[in-house]
């Protein structure tokens, strides 16, 4: 059974035993075993079996909502393309009406959205190379690559991430490339190679961010979770991930080693199930918090790599795992 992210029996969340007998109890063989082969089946070779055209972003037909909802049952993730930009813009264009961005996930349920210590005032945060202020102390405002991990890794249960739209305004001369990675498919790497590193990942204390400090000030307290839990608004599996060598703690044991060995190995593997694309304007990407990472990128003469980040604290509507098909 996975565990919640909450101190104590690490096989039973707030709500009570919200997988038992599901595809997620490691007591329920025949479960995960069903699960399974519907999740290889349906998931994507390549970036091509996750892409929906849009017409208009601020209001998706049903069909493309339901091509959406198909992609992300299948991977957790779509690509999406709006071949005529956002209203009120075109592709490459800066200005982009954040609005037209929100309406677009309000359409797949998406409507909390996740105010961190830097998004923006609208919620919908600028992701681009920045020299000054606050935000250059951060490698997502850079024009470094991002190690692998999961949105929001660093928040309390109670704030969980657990969906995310990139939107590309403009791209950069050259690099800022995505790789991407479901997080179930992970989950069945990892159990299908020894369950003892599911149960390692599911420790209630397998991964600790320590607080966040600025001159000499607690901005974020410290965190500490497990890897994998079962969702408890949702009953779906969630995953808090950084690869990042600083600034996290690990459960010092050998089984939370093995796992993340086995972890980095899946995630290094140039044959394995990660599905890589390179985003150009007018392009995003939308789903319920998977792995990515991101290479360094180098910006041009007449303008900065520029990607939109709204992060949710709702799942995709229709997304749960006995929704594969």
């Amino acid at each position: 059974m996975i565990a919640s992210e909450t101190k104590g029996n690490p096989t039973k969340g707030p709500d009570g035993d919200l997988n038992r007998g599901g595809p997620f109890d490691l007591g329920a063989p025949r479960a995960y075993q069903a699960w399974r082969a519907r999740k290889l089946a349906a998931y994507p070779a390549d970036a091509a079996g996750l892409r929906v055209e849009i017409a208009n972003l601020a209001a998706p037909k049903t069909q493309e909502i339901s091509a959406v909802r198909d992609r992300c049952r299948a991977a957790n993730m779509a690509i999406y393309t709006c071949p005529g930009g956002v209203p009120g813009g075109v592709p490459g264009d800066a200005d982009i009406d954040r609005e037209t961005i929100r309406r677009f996930a309000a359409a797949f349920g998406l409507c909390r959205l996740d105010r961190h210590l830097l998004a923006d005032e609208s919620g919908i945060t600028a992701l681009s190379a920045v020299a000054e202020g606050r935000r250059r102390h951060y490698i997502p405002y850079s024009n470094q690559g991002l190690s692998w991990h999961t949105d929001g890794y660093y928040n309390e249960a109670s704030r969980r991430v657990r969906a995310v739209v990139l939107h590309c305004a403009r791209a950069a001369v050259s690099g800022g490339e995505n790789a991407l990675l479901d997080p179930e498919i992970a989950y069945l790497h990892l159990r299908d190679a020894d369950p003892a590193y599911m149960a390692a990942f599911q420790h209630p204390e397998a991964m600790t961010i320590p607080a966040n400090r600025e001159s000499g000030v607690e901005v974020r307290p410290a965190v500490t979770g497990p890897v994998f839990s079962i969702d408890d608004e949702s009953g779906a599996l969630h995953m808090r991930f950084s690869a990042r060598a600083r600034h996290i703690v690990w459960r010092d044991d050998p089984a939370t080693r093995a796992a993340r060995a086995c972890l980095e190995a899946l995630l290094a593997d140039p044959r394995g199930p990660v599905i890589r694309c390179r985003l150009a304007p007018g392009q995003g990407i939308i789903g319920n918090n998977v792995l990515h990472n991101r290479t360094a990128f180098q910006d041009g003469e007449t303008g900065q790599r520029l990607v939109y980040r709204a992060r949710f604290l709702d799942r995709i509507a229709g997304t749960g795992p006995n929704d594969i098909r």
